[in-house]
């Protein structure tokens, strides 16, 4: 009997420490947003870092004998889940974008007989293991265990092998992007460096650039060469064309080879359980320059080092939000934080160098980091305020990025990729993170830079203005009409857009004394009432005569067709986008109650879309309506229940690189921010117990903030009342102000609507 209770003890004990000792990190599964076009990747990334290695399965189907989805389709994902067939390892990499790009170089280790063919090389894998900085599989053909980790610029790579004749290959044709073309060239036994040309993001045929590696293996290869794909050719004599579709060795060649499909090969007697190991350098500046960002993160090969780094740098950042709650809740959030820290990605190469703003030039930088990958018409609503509130001082570098891109190039950017602005999506989403940044109180950047940037956005005329096509029917109207509309333009949309940059800007411009410029775009900002239709209640496409659209439907574009007026939505689910002056619209409306109404349906009939950014705030619109708070509570809670989980099909669509995560991270903590250059967050019930935010004290000395919410039992989900640091708070808002001046939210949760 002492024994078993001996055991026991020891059994619970062990227990406790184990729970005791997990980390954020812990928490993070990659495999979250790998299905239903989440377009994220399970390969290990370093925060905001420039390489990844990602599981490559998007060029060929099982058995390597029909094209898939990337051959096929405008497919953006380099691995889907249910995709069991891989070609190789990328190292440059996106997460949740909607367009192809990067998915390269590939490195891909084989067993056997050597075949530079991917179809044939290429293997059915399994036992797929993914967690914060590290991902691992077997590939089924070879019999190689593959494992993976990287740092911020660099990626590394240990293959065991099964014995035997084995192969590393290098494949620069294959990729996710819509460019072609790349040069590789052998150093020795152990290296190999090149470039692979990535570009023409979303048809963009403007963003074309090269990228550079230097790859580097931990044994010297037997034998090794470049090899390349032989083209198609016509025996004229004969009459007939004959396609060889073979590819050529060229062993222990060490000139440059360039092309459409090239590669290199190291081959090897390997014993049983023999280890391998590759790491690789990227940068888009050099060959020179990815070989020393090589040597400075990877000066040996010590994978346990290079992943215990990365691993414990989630930590760092994952735990500035420490939430109690179910190990489920836990998986969906940390997983969701980690998805919101993956992009924008360090641009600079260790020596300070990245390529200038649509240029080819180099450009330095002497402090701080230069940031790349800002899909900003998905992230100013979310990602940049997260990241001000836990992560400023990550926040000012990328204001100090977007700053100086806009000194390099004359502009700020709307879709930059790479030192490339792609021109993607409507309005000039610039402007609001630079205004919000600076309202919360992250001024080391130079604002007066900034703000007449954005000045320039709003008031050049068309001609010369790429950031705001329409801009002199809106200065001249207030609108933009709907004339000589395409099938993709979205006049109403791009003016919406137009709207609330002009409100942030001339918050922006207030703090900073400029009275004339405030009260001027705070009167364009306003303009939307050129669109608001009484007849239907609707913001409704109008042209340059005053006259409204006479085919309007509502309900064009459900099935996702091209909507007159609107790009990337419905008039359903832009009839509420005014963010930044929501209270006048609820007037304009027919008040409370009628507002309320038409929100409810907005939801009650499937015209609500969980996955699309212009109506990603509705469900806490609620909050402005005084008694209707409840439905916002509630409904934020069914959005995550119904549409997210620890699955591979969690996230309810394209992640946006984090916006939809990050939507997550915020509403299970239990606020979110409505409007960019608003203080206020919409306080909703949060997932949590508790959740603790540490906050960075250089920016804001409150040092921790607590919101612990208190359950009367399991189905406890409407708040009640809530204590602000033991005084009543009434409102369903919190400022920025008073959330990072620190403290304590208590908030008091029931089974029913409070009836205050």
């Amino acid at each position: 009997m002492h024994h078993q209770f001996y055991l026991n003890t020891l059994l619970l004990l062990f227990s406790v420490s184990t729970a005791l000792a997990q980390k954020p990190a812990d928490w993070v599964n990659p495999f979250i947003g790998t299905s239903n076009f989440g377009a994220t990747h399970p390969g290990p990334q370093y925060p905001h870092g420039l390489a990844s290695v990602a599981p490559f399965n998007t060029a060929f189907s099982a058995g390597g004998l029909n094209p898939t989805e990337k051959d096929e389709a405008w497919n953006s994902r380099g691995y889907v889940h249910e995709n069991k067939f891989l070609t190789g390892f990328s190292h440059a990499n996106l997460s949740g974008v909607g367009c192809p790009e990067l998915g390269t170089p590939l490195l891909m280790p084989t067993a056997g007989a050597r075949s530079f063919d991917p179809q044939v090389y290429g293997s059915v894998f399994s036992a797929e293991d993914a967690e914060a900085g590290y991902y691992s599989c077997h590939l089924d053909k070879h019999n190689i265990k593959v494992e993976a980790s990287s740092t911020l610029r660099t990626g590394l790579s240990r293959y065991t092998f099964p014995g035997g004749e084995g192969h590393i290959l290098l494949n620069l044709g294959l990729a996710l992007s819509n460019e072609s073309g790349g040069m590789v060239s052998i150093v020795d036994a152990q290296e190999v460096e090149g470039f692979r040309m990535v570009g023409t993001f979303c048809y963009n045929p403007e963003d074309v650039r090269p990228i550079y590696f230097v790859a580097r293996i931990s044994k010297a290869a037997e034998e090794f060469g470049p090899y390349k794909k032989m083209p198609a050719y016509r025996n004229v004599e004969a009459d007939w064309v004959a396609y060889n579709n073979t590819w050529k060795p060229y062993p222990y060649f060490q000139q440059e080879v360039a092309g459409d499909d090239v590669g290199a090969y190291f081959s090897f007697q390997t014993v049983p359980g023999e280890v391998i190991e590759v790491k690789l350098g990227i940068s888009f500046v050099s060959i020179a320059n990815a070989r020393q960002n090589l040597n400075a993160e990877q000066p040996g090969f010590d994978f346990e080092r290079v992943r215990t780094q990365n691993y414990e740098r989630w930590n760092e950042l994952l735990g500035r939000a420490e939430v109690e709650g179910t190990d489920y809740q836990k998986e969906l959030f940390y997983t969701a934080l980690y998805h919101s820290l993956v992009h924008p990605s360090i641009f600079q190469d260790v020596n300070g160098e990245y390529p200038l703003m649509g240029q080819h030039g180099a450009g330095r930088i002497t402090t701080g980091n230069r940031y790349t990958v800002y899909s900003l018409w998905d992230t100013y609503r979310n990602v940049h305020p997260l990241l001000s509130l836990l992560y400023p001082e990550i926040q000012e570098d990328m204001v100090r990025s977007m700053t100086s891109m806009s000194e390099e190039s004359g502009w700020l950017p709307k879709w930059e990729l790479l030192g490339m602005e792609t021109g993607v999506m409507v309005g000039d989403p610039a402007t609001p993170v630079i205004a919000d940044t600076y309202l919360r109180g992250l001024r080391n950047f130079n604002v007066e830079a900034a703000y007449q940037a954005a000045r320039r956005a709003a008031t050049a005329p068309e001609t010369e203005n790429p950031l705001r096509p329409g801009i002199d029917d809106y200065q001249a109207l207030g609108y933009v009409p709907l004339d000589g509309e395409g099938q993709w333009d979205g006049t109403v949309s791009t003016a919406l857009e137009y709207y609330l940059s002009d409100w942030a800007l001339s918050r922006l411009a207030a703090a900073l004394g400029k009275e004339a410029d405030a009260h001027l775009f705070a009167e364009r900002a306003r303009g939307y009432l050129n669109y608001l239709d009484p007849e239907t209640g609707f913001l409704r496409p109008k042209y340059r005569d005053g006259t409204f659209y006479p085919d309007f439907n509502p309900l064009e574009g459900k099935h996702f067709e091209p909507v007159t007026g609107f790009v990337e939505g419905t008039a359903w689910q832009y009839r509420f986008y005014t963010p930044h002056d929501v209270p006048f619209l609820i007037e304009q409306l027919g008040g409370a109650d009628a507002f309320s109404q038409a929100l409810q349906a907005c939801f009650r009939e499937g015209l609500y879309d969980v996955a699309n950014e212009p109506d990603i705030t509705y469900p806490y619109l609620f909050n402005y309506v005084e008694g209707e708070e409840w439905r916002s509570q509630e409904k934020v809670a069914e959005i995550i229940a119904r549409h997210y989980s620890n699955q591979p099909g969690g996230i309810p669509g394209n992640d946006d690189t984090g916006t939809l995560s990050t939507w997550l991270a915020f509403s299970m903590m239990g606020f979110y921010p409505l409007c960019p250059a608003d203080m206020d967050y919409a306080l909703v019930t949060p997932a949590f117990e508790s959740v603790r935010l540490h906050l960075n004290p250089d920016y804001y000395p409150g040092g921790t903030m607590d919101i612990q919410a208190l359950r009367t039992s399991e189905n406890s989900q409407f708040i009640q009342q809530m204590l602000l640091n033991g005084q009543p708070h009434n409102r369903f808002f919190i400022t920025h102000q008073q959330l990072t001046a620190g403290g304590v939210l208590k908030i008091d949760l029931g089974d029913t609507p409070s009836k205050k």
